[in-house]
């Protein structure tokens, strides 16, 4: 029997609304509004020179929000599964288009990190329910291709973010890189419709809200532990950082209805694939750490053309994972598809580790599409496994733990990548740390993927 869908409005094409693409595209539209926060790092010259800082405090605008929004994931996916999905996501968009206003106008730049903070939640109210809004709309046996479609619009979003914020910034100086999605936040808002109606709430079915403070603080003080991990102070957030998921542990198990099942965690390879999750993200944004540098020191590029080849690190993921997403069960399993593209991770890397100021544009494009196109296959098939491993009422969770992942792998290379890089650049010249460092990343990715082939069967039967 069909699903019950939410009531079309009045005066309103119903078979529009109710036709799978539009919904999944509105899904997309919506999540945008977090994934096109990449442009904001194209204007960070013009923020520093706003509020006049040093380019060490710009860090903060990053760091507030993605500690919000990764810190929240998983206890707003709970949420989610509790109380709706297409609730939190539409508390999401309108929490989103008023934040991302509040930050666009910020009086000062005290004002704009505690904003940053809002944007933070409103991402993740919005990231925590996607996956399970699109799978639920293709149902379990289409699910890989559901996945793909949204791994490919959450890559798009990356492309796209760079692209459009050199020319927002141009125009309209840094408050743009923030305003311009307050349209698309209301646009999908308006527009989204016919979603599935949630399951009835089940009597004691309750968010466990000591259990969300345990795990909110104990990523919270990983994440910092991770940014301070040149300074001592990592080691007290460390602790505590410890103390609280050690918390969370032991209320979880106690839990009639627990944020995630313990023992989810215990299946053979389950955990190894969250850590190798973790590691392939790594090895993978050190092309958005270093590349910009490298091409700011190759004569001929203007900003647009930098930030065009740098795009076509995402143009691969846009490019695999909906044909990915297509092959899952029918030719390849996921746990095979997520291995090949881990090593696909580490074959870009290497190309991008043999770059020379004479390189070829083309050749350059050709290592980051190599690289985009391993990291859209494993995050689709990272996705795939993860979502199959955990209950169906359990899918805000999930799609919020591949996020949570992939943040993990993001904040902790921009601390061991940077100062690995610069250890290097102490001894060599640039160009020798840059290759080094890349050869590095690629070993990582390399050995992301032996731990996969390693423990593949594990992970199967799981």
């Amino acid at each position: 029997m069909p699903s019950a869908t939410e009531p079309d409005p009045p005066n309103v094409s119903t078979g529009l609304f109710r036709s799978k693409g539009w919904q999944v595209a509105m899904i997309g539209l919506g999540t945008a509004t977090a994934q096109l926060d990449t442009s904001v790092n194209i204007a960070f010259p013009s923020i520093t020179r706003g509020f006049d800082l040093t380019i060490g405090d710009i860090q903060w605008v990053v760091i507030c929000y993605v500690l919000t929004y990764a810190s929240l994931l998983l206890a707003l996916g709970r949420v989610g599964d509790t109380v709706g999905h297409a609730i939190v996501f539409r508390i999401g968009l309108v929490w989103s288009a008023v934040a991302l206003l509040l930050v666009s106008c910020s009086p000062s730049y005290g004002a704009m990190l505690f904003f940053r903070c809002l944007q933070g939640v409103g991402a993740a109210l919005v990231l925590s329910c996607g996956t399970a809004l699109v799978t639920s709309l293709y149902g379990e046996e289409r699910r890989s291709r559901a996945l793909g479609i949204y791994t490919m619009m959450m890559a798009f979003g990356l492309m796209l973010g760079p692209l459009l914020g050199g020319t927002l910034t141009t125009i309209w100086d840094w408050p743009a890189v923030f305003w311009f999605r307050i349209p698309i936040a209301v646009a999908a808002l308006l527009l989204l419709r016919g979603l599935p109606v949630s399951p009835p709430h089940r009597a004691g079915d309750r968010f466990d809200v000591v259990g969300g403070i345990a795990l909110v603080l104990g990523l919270v003080t990983m994440l910092l532990a991770l940014n301070r991990l040149r300074e001592f102070s990592a080691v007290w957030f460390a602790l505590l950082s410890a103390a609280a998921f050690a918390a969370f542990i032991a209320r979880e198990s106690r839990a009639a209805r627990p944020i995630i099942a313990i023992e989810v965690l215990k299946l053979p390879g389950f955990a190894l694939l969250n850590l190798v999750s973790v590691l392939a993200n790594l090895a993978a944004f050190s092309v958005w750490l270093l590349v910009p540098y490298f091409l700011t020191r190759v004569p001929g590029y203007a900003l647009t053309e930098s930030g065009a080849i740098l795009a076509a690190a995402a143009a691969g993921a846009v490019l695999a994972a909906p044909i990915g997403g297509r092959l899952i069960g029918r030719y390849i399993s996921a746990e095979r598809l997520a291995i090949a593209g881990a090593a696909a991770i580490g074959a870009g890397l290497l190309l991008l580790s043999a770059w020379t100021e004479e390189t070829p544009t083309a050749l350059r494009v050709a290592g980051l599409v190599v690289q985009g196109i391993g990291l859209g296959l494993f995050q689709l098939a990272y996705s795939d496994i993860v979502t199959a491993a955990l209950p169906l009422m359990d899918r805000g969770v999930a799609g919020s733990l591949v996020l949570l992942t992939r943040t993990l792998g993001t904040v902790t290379a921009a601390s061991i990548v940077l100062m690995v890089f610069e250890i290097l650049q102490q001894n060599h010249s640039f160009l020798e740390a840059f290759h080094q460092t890349f050869q590095l990343a690629a070993l990582l990715a390399f050995a992301a993927a032996g731990l996969l082939a390693f423990s593949s069967r594990r992970i199967g039967a799981s």
